[in-house]
């Protein structure tokens, strides 16, 4: 389910309620960024305070009490088929590594035409992170002047940086969730109780809603019994069929495994434990593989016979 469809906002009480008193209270800024882990719920959240915003004079307004949009609201139907005059979406294409200048240049064109209406514009610009240097600097120039009644809401998924200028131009709001609220948000979702359907060496206390979702997701398309695997065996299993190659998702949660071994099987905090400069050398690896988008199949496969296979 995509983040525009989800209707009900579990475990960010606090942070929308903040937002929304802001708006009321005429105090939001114009920029608003949400940053955090991917897959804590911060696109279902902006989703949520858009339609909080412009349901606002509807016959089927957002319920904050319940956190819950109605689906017969107006404006929830115009964004589901992309027609919402008030609302622009931009993100990351999936066969692309950058959101470009022409996306930016589009949205730009969008905030300098006439409004139709007296509502307020909401220009919502997911993983930010992914914006390359052109994209950033036309982004920086409307953000700094933007026309009258427009905001923008930027998400930051925080395992790339972004440029402090940009930043610096935005009110943040750090988003985090504790494993135990992770779990109890997963299960909201699912309707039933992850820890009975996920071996537990594959937890770790860094694991979001999305990457649990995901990763189920992922082993139900395979037929994949999560609760047989170990750690050392599921991680040989996404090597050795090379399941990062058709599934970013995965290659994520790959990179998370991996990290997670050396935490789980090694005490990576002795610096005369022989393990230690290896693990500082593959996080070395991980960094720059994300940072200069270079090929990830020589890390992994460096990683299962230097390191799993002893």
């Amino acid at each position: 389910m995509q983040p525009s469809e989800n209707i009900k906002l579990y475990c960010l009480e606090n942070f929308f309620k903040e937002l929304t008193y802001l708006y009321n209270d005429k105090k939001m800024p114009n920029k608003i960024l949400l940053s955090g882990k991917k897959g804590l719920g911060k696109s279902t959240m902006a989703y949520h305070l858009v339609n909080f915003i412009l349901s606002n004079e509807e016959e089927f307004q957002y319920n904050s009490d319940k956190m819950l949009i109605n689906k017969e609201n107006k404006s929830y139907k115009l964004i589901q088929n992309n027609s919402h005059p008030n609302f622009y979406p931009v993100d990351l294409f999936d066969e692309k590594k950058n959101i470009d200048i022409a996306q930016i240049r589009e949205m730009i064109s969008y905030t300098n035409k006439s409004s139709f209406n007296k509502k307020p514009r909401l220009i919502l610009i997911d993983n930010i992170e992914n914006l390359n240097i052109s994209s950033v600097n036309a982004l920086l120039k409307i953000v700094e002047e933007p026309n009258e009644n427009i905001f923008f809401i930027l998400i930051h998924n925080n395992e790339k940086s972004i440029l402090s200028t940009l930043r610096s131009r935005c009110l943040t709001f750090k988003i985090n969730l504790s494993f135990t609220k992770c779990i109890e948000v997963t299960n909201k979702l699912l309707g039933k109780n992850i820890l009975d359907l996920i071996n537990h060496e594959l937890f770790t206390n860094y694991n979001t809603p999305g990457d649990l979702i995901n990763l189920l997701d992922f082993a139900n398309e395979r037929k994949i019994n999560l609760k047989k695997y170990s750690l050392v065996e599921f991680l040989t299993l996404l090597i050795d069929n090379s399941y990062y190659k058709k599934n970013k998702t995965i290659k994520d949660l790959l990179l998370n495994f991996i990290e997670l071994f050396f935490l789980k099987k090694y005490n990576i905090t002795d610096n005369k434990n022989p393990v230690f400069n290896n693990y500082h050398e593959f996080l070395l690896k991980i960094n720059n593989t994300n940072k200069f988008n270079l090929d990830y199949e020589s890390l992994f496969l460096e990683f299962k016979s230097k390191i799993l296979n002893g």
